[in-house]
């Protein structure tokens, strides 16, 4: 009895004490769009009491909670802040639901146009990659650090390239399926359509899919949820393009429930930082929404961004030493312009439908289907077989790189010995200095001299082409549940072809060119085409190579969010099927058997599982952990070892495996905002493809080879803090730092492949194959840019609406990308297999170490003022940048050459002042300007 009687009286003032909880809540929402914002600041003023909404825009105290009158402030960067006098009596619960923000329209910053542009976006020879996300004005200060103030230094977040993050625009990945990489200029010059945007970093979970392990940033182009009004904008820099033209215009949800935003743009220059690196480009946008009722709305939305620009040399010290850092060996007069051997032009037009059902007020699916065609090219010259005599290919004529070694005083003093030395470099140096552009006349006259006697072109200018053919759809399911619950679903299915073959541009002044391999012993072995022997090709003509490739990918992932008031758990999952396969449509007289028609699939599935928890200590005070791992398929371009010539695939290939964790301390009060992190990633049985030329394989051979690194294992790990003060109304302090070490784990296998003859037969390859074992990469640094990063700055932004700022970033242990043929077996033995009788393990150890770049400082400024124009929020905003104020001159990256392929060969090239095959490099840009001018109406 007495039992019944206590338990009664405890569920008596239990109940009391429940009902008498203090309760603040609510939630956050966009003025325009009405849709929640994640992660906005709300805080109770002069109280200790500060949170996030969470991604229903909602936030909760209940905990110390005082009473009476106070004020409640929501803030987010990017919005204008807000506060709102609340009363608050003991006992009650405050819901202050659907609270709304307004986008900031006085902000004056061009975000994600300052630093960066279309090369810097791109990840190819220009030897660039940066973090992904880089779209995003994230709330977290060293994201948006690392995205504006270390993209000049192609600093990559966590040592990872951007395939490890995904980019979808409305729900629909962007990611290449050749690379995983997103193609940026894609959407290039279309900053205005693409601000809505929405982030998550790392392994944070994602309403849209499984994401990579840098996080997925999803971009919104839905018509009805644009900010309604327009936009002019015009630009000016001398980084890439030199002017810019912007005109953009949302409608917002009209009356008869039509929504369109249109988006022009125009980028153009003769010439960017570096020589003859033009720059072309259009960008058309529309985005047009019909909301058929309140559960069913329709957007369609067409991308067609079209664009050519002139790529930019990597050189040796060497050349650097005499030309400067704004040479470029690719361009050269003609009839008084400057012309540009390699150009990049893509032209991929988007085109997609979305369809948004709200299955309930708490449920919503998203069904899109996409649709990306189009091509890219990369142009280049060519020197190919000439004619033929006796059936065998003559040689064509002589290297038209202006940096061709043998042109350089370094060969001279190499080739010839005492005064003849000294004068013949003395000749290649003046010559170099006042004649370092590729020669156009001269490869006229060339070409045109052979053709009057019968002949063929000795020159041409092709293109490589890849058509792509893309169709991609998914579902995307988001159900909260309950207060408490939020379950996310996904499935996706994704095909390509996609065609690749080169392409005859401009014969130079000859009508026919000769398509054979000019370096081939054999006729038959000659022939790129074996089904078209001797084959004379003319401009727009396919030749060298031409083949399909093909891909299936399906994937569906499913996720779990917990959310209380003190802790936030995601559990997600995902699996993935993925399907290549080569069609080659020329018969390699190399590879007869093994090149033509279609080769057999290959097929592999990818598990991932993830998950984290957030524990609020209290309002200022959170921790975070998060952890996974994931398999996935090796990327297209490192499936086949040879696409171009042969069904050949990377011996022992599998799925890649990832695994990663991270954990971060945040802080965040009225004044100070703070985010410390580590973070560990493990990547295992990686590959990597290469080509180049090298000297000295099995001897003293020189060969064009692929280059098969199967196996890697790599490891990163290293820590991140963000800090931002605002210490006073108008003075922002920020600090950002990243420490990484980034390391190879393992030896990886080492394969080289290359043409079936003589030569290759001599140096102990087998049909064009040779293992050389392990490549002893271990604990070699990845060339990944700068492995440790630091910024401090200040901004001081002006109640009249006028701002500026600076940074101080601070670059250090950037290093050499090493190369693997030189660290395996290859290197210690001579033709007959031993080992060199002259090796010196000491001298080798010297050889082998790997080069790190001077540390070095850059010097940012920015600053910015907005008037408001009438009525209305009209406003005018002027935003000027300059980077590397100091004009510093540094490295950004780099790569040995691997010509040098054994000891006797480095040692002797190494002994040289100046080394005929030195490494070559990327600099970073000295002082530059972006001048943004646009009015808001």
């Amino acid at each position: 009895m007495g039992k019944s009687v206590l338990i009664v009286l405890l569920t008596f003032w239990s109940a009391i004490a429940m009902s008498q909880e203090t309760v603040v809540k609510g939630s956050v929402k966009d003025a325009v769009s009405f849709q929640p914002i994640l992660n906005v600041t709300v805080e109770l003023e002069g109280t200790e009491l500060v949170t996030l909404t969470d991604v229903q825009g909602e936030f909760v105290f209940n905990l110390n909670v005082p009473f009476g009158e106070q004020i409640l402030k929501i803030s987010k960067t990017g919005y204008v802040a807000k506060r709102f006098p609340i009363i608050i009596d003991e006992g009650k619960t405050i819901d202050i639901s659907d609270m709304t923000l307004e986008r900031d329209l006085t902000q004056s910053q061009d975000l994600f146009t300052i630093t960066l542009s279309d090369d810097e976006l791109d990840n190819d020879a220009s030897g660039a990659d940066n973090i992904t996300g880089l779209l995003s004005s994230s709330l977290d200060v060293f994201q948006r650090t690392a995205a504006f103030e270390f993209s000049q230094s192609f600093f990559r977040l966590r040592g990872l390239d951007s395939e490890h993050g995904t980019v979808l625009i409305n729900g629909i990945p962007m990611n290449k399926l050749y690379n995983g990489r997103p193609q940026w200029s894609n959407w290039g010059g279309l900053n205005d359509v693409m601000r809505n945007q929405e982030l998550t970093t790392g392994l944070a979970p994602s309403d849209y899919n499984f994401g990579g392990i840098l996080g997925t940033t999803n971009i919104n182009v839905r018509a009805s949820e644009a900010r309604q009004g327009g936009r002019l904008t015009y630009s000016s820099s001398n980084r890439s393009y030199t002017n810019r033209l912007m005109a953009t215009y949302a409608s917002g949800l009209l009356k008869n429930n039509w929504a369109y935003t249109v988006s022009l743009a125009r980028r153009w220059g003769n010439e960017g930082y570096q020589d003859a690196t033009l720059y072309d480009a259009n960008s058309i946008f529309l985005s047009v929404e019909k909301k058929l009722n309140n559960k069913h709305s329709l957007n369609f939305t067409g991308i067609y961004a079209p664009n050519r620009r002139g790529k930019s040399s990597p050189n040796t010290q060497e050349v650097f030493d005499i030309k400067g850092i704004r040479y470029n060996e690719y361009w050269g007069w003609q009839d008084g312009e400057k012309r540009n051997s390699r150009i990049k032009e893509v032209e991929e037009p988007i085109v997609m439908l979305n369809h948004y059902w709200n299955l309930s007020s708490k449920t919503r699916l998203n069904t899109n289907v996409a649709y990306q065609f189009g091509k890219l090219g990369n142009s280049r010259l060519d020197n190919n077989g000439t004619d033929l005599d006796n059936g065998v290919p003559i040689g064509g004529g002589a290297n038209p790189s202006p940096t061709y070694y043998q042109k350089l005083p370094s060969y001279a003093l190499f080739r010839y010995s005492g005064d003849e030395a000294d004068a013949n470099a003395y000749k290649s140096l003046v010559e170099f200095q006042d004649n370092g552009q590729i020669k156009w006349n001269e490869l006229y006259i060339a070409n045109v001299g052979n053709s009057e006697r019968g002949g063929n072109a000795v020159y041409a200018l092709y293109e490589d082409r890849v058509d792509d053919t893309q169709f991609t759809f998914n579902s995307i399911l988001n159900s909260e549940v309950n207060d408490h619950l939020i379950l996310n679903a996904g499935v996706s299915v994704q095909t390509l072809k996609s065609e690749n073959f080169a392409e005859v541009l401009d014969l130079l002044g000859a009508s026919t060119y000769l398509d054979v391999d000019q370096f081939a012993e054999d006729v038959n072995e000659a022939q790129n085409d074996l089904q078209n022997p001797n084959r004379l090709v003319r401009e727009g003509d396919r030749f060298k190579y031409n083949f399909n490739l093909f891909a299936n990918v399906i994937s569906g992932f499913a996720q779990a969010q917990f959310r209380y008031n003190k802790l936030d758990v995601f559990f997600s999952g995902s699996v993935t099927s993925t399907q290549y396969q080569r069609e080659g449509l020329y018969q390699n007289g190399a590879f007869p058997d093994n090149s033509l028609g279609k080769d057999e699939k290959l097929n592999f599935i990818g598990f991932g599982a993830k998950g984290g928890a957030t524990y609020k200590i209290s309002g200022k005070h959170l921790l975070n952990v998060n952890g996974g791992y994931a398999s996935r398929a090796p990327s297209l371009r490192n499936t086949f070892s040879n696409s171009r010539e042969n069904h050949n695939v990377v011996p022992n290939i599998t799925e890649e495996k990832i695994l990663s964790t991270d954990a971060s301390y945040i802080f965040r009060s009225p004044i100070v905002k703070a985010k410390l992190t580590g973070y560990y990633t493990k990547i295992q049985d990686a590959n990597e493809i290469s080509f180049f030329f090298a000297d000295g394989i099995g001897g003293d051979n020189v060969a064009f080879v692929q280059e098969i690194l199967q196996g890697i294992d790599k490891q990163h790990i290293g820590g991140e803090l963000g800090l931002e003060a605002q210490v006073t109304s108008t003075i922002k302090l920020k600090g950002v730092a990243s420490i990484g070490q980034f390391t190879y784990a393992n030896n990886p296998n080492l394969y080289l492949t290359t043409e079936a003859d003589d030569e290759s037969i001599a140096a102990g390859f087998v049909d064009g194959f040779r293992d050389f074992g392990q490549s002893n990469l271990k604990n070699y640094k990845i060339a990944s840019g700068p492995h440790r990063a630091y910024s401090v700055g200040f901004e001081y932004r002006d109640p009249d609406y006028w701002w500026f700022g600076a940074t101080a970033n601070f670059f250090t242990h950037t290093y050499i990308d090493v190369s693997p043929l030189t660290r395996s077996s290859n290197f210690t033995t001579d033709f007959d297999g031993n080992v060199f009788n002259d090796y010196d393990e000491d001298l080798a150890r010297e050889l082998l170490k790997q080069e790190r770049f001077d540390d070095y400082m850059v010097v940012n400024l920015i600053g910015g003022k907005s008037w408001k124009v009438g009525k209305g929020s009209k406003y005018i905003s002027l935003f000027a940048s300059v980077n590397n104020l100091l004009d510093e001159v540094f490295k950004t990256g780099g790569f040995e050459q691997g010509r040098n392929a054994n000891f006797r060969q480095l040692r002797d090239d190494q002994s040289l002042d100046t080394p005929v095959f030195g490494s070559k490099y990327w600099y970073g840009r000295g002082t530059t300007y972006f001048l943004n001018l646009n009015y808001r109406f």
